[in-house]
This record gives structure tokens, C-alpha cells and sequence, in this order.
């Protein structure tokens, strides 16, 4: 049975909760029977995310599916490419550090993102590829990830799905917001894991 490593983050700067979480919460009230699905929820810390997904990579997994939240989309996002850059709002962005010393300049998902994105939009889910998911953790999470695997030789295959809002967390912002309720982000997860499961050992990027 193919394994599957989902991980989400916990609430940051002024959100309560986080859109990735609730998800994946929503998630396992319906777990499918296969793949096999390892959860795990990340600090929203650069040298937390680096030690546990290290630690958490080493489980022989054959996907590894990172899940974070994106204020103001509209929809599913599936990013294509990592970049070897770190940094956060109170930052310069002369003053972002490379996330590995001596790796390359970005990785890009071997997984078939634009194929994922069509199932979801099939589903009635707004869903596109993206080409770059920011500098923060959601990019850690996705490059580190990458890297890692290049280091220690490992078959896992990775992207990083950045989710919209839950609708709950919209409802006492000033600012108009945009939502997908939590609901429907784990439906969209339940389509992706579905799909990887039906992947060959080998698939071409898009």
C-alpha cells in the first residue's frame, strides 16, 4: 500500500485557527482506505519545519503532500517549484538567508500538478498550478522537502497545496475576504491522495 505524509501548520500572526489544519481535521473524519495517510501538524517555525520534516521524511514514504493556508486566494493552489530562500514579513528581503547553504536554486514536483488541478475543477473545486508559493514556510516546507529527498536518495514525491481560508476564520475580519469552507478543502485533498495512489512507481512532471 502506497504511504502518504500529510503535513499542515498551526495558527500564526493574528489567525486563530489555520485553513491547513482544519482541513486535515476534516480529513480524517473520512479517511480513505488507501493510501495510507501519516498526519502531522508543524510549528510555524523555520528550524521546526527543518528538524521535522527530516525526522518525518525517514518513514519511507512514497508521497509527501504539504498542506498551508493562503490568505486572499480563491482557490486550491498546487505549487510547482521551492526556491532556495527564506524570510518573513518583519524582514528585508535583502536580509533573507538561503534555506540550504550548498543546494540549487529551486526544486520543482515531479507529481502531475496540472492533471491534479483538472480532477479538481472536474469536482467543482477551484484549483490551478502555481509557480511560486512565496518565501516563507509554505516554500520551506516545499523546498526543504525536496532537498532532503535529493540528499538522502529518497523515492518520495512532494508538492505543497496552499488552501484558501476557512470560511469560519473570514467572518470577523474588517477586510473582505475570500473562503472555501474547510469541507471542501479536504475534499480537495481526498481527490489528490486518490489520484497519487493510482500513479505509476514513475510519473513525469508537468
Amino acid at each position: 500500500m502506497r504511504r502518504v505524509l500529510v503535513t499542515a501548520f498551526k495558527p500564526y500572526d493574528c489567525w486563530q485557527n489555520n485553513a491547513s489544519w482544519l482541513a486535515l481535521i476534516e480529513l480524517t473524519k473520512a479517511m480513505p482506505a488507501s493510501p495510507e495517510i501519516t498526519t502531522r501538524l508543524y510549528e510555524v517555525d523555520f528550524d521546526h519545519v527543518r528538524e521535522q520534516l527530516e525526522a518525518d521524511l525517514m518513514g519511507d514514504y512514497d508521497f509527501a503532500l504539504h498542506v498551508g493556508q493562503a490568505p486572499g486566494s480563491t482557490r486550491i493552489q498546487l505549487e510547482a517549484f521551492g526556491i532556495n530562500i527564506g524570510g518573513h514579513s518583519r524582514m528585508l528581503p535583502d536580509e533573507f538567508q538561503p534555506l540550504a547553504a550548498n543546494g540549487p536554486a529551486a526544486y520543482r514536483s515531479a507529481l502531475p500538478l496540472a492533471d491534479l488541478a483538472r480532477r479538481l475543477r472536474e469536482a467543482e473545486i477551484p484549483a490551478q498550478v502555481s509557480y511560486h508559493a512565496g518565501t516563507y514556510l509554505c516554500n520551506a516546507s516545499m523546498y526543504l522537502c525536496h532537498h532532503l529527498i535529493a540528499t538522502h536518495g529518497l523515492k518520495t514525491r512532494a508538492t505543497f497545496v496552499h488552501v484558501p481560508l476557512d470560511t469560519s476564520q473570514v467572518m470577523d475580519q474588517d477586510e473582505i475576504l475570500p473562503s472555501l469552507p474547510a469541507a471542501q478543502s479536504a475534499r480537495a485533498l481526498q481527490i489528490i491522495l486518490a489520484a497519487l495512489d493510482e500513479l505509476p512507481e514513475t510519473a513525469a512532471a508537468v
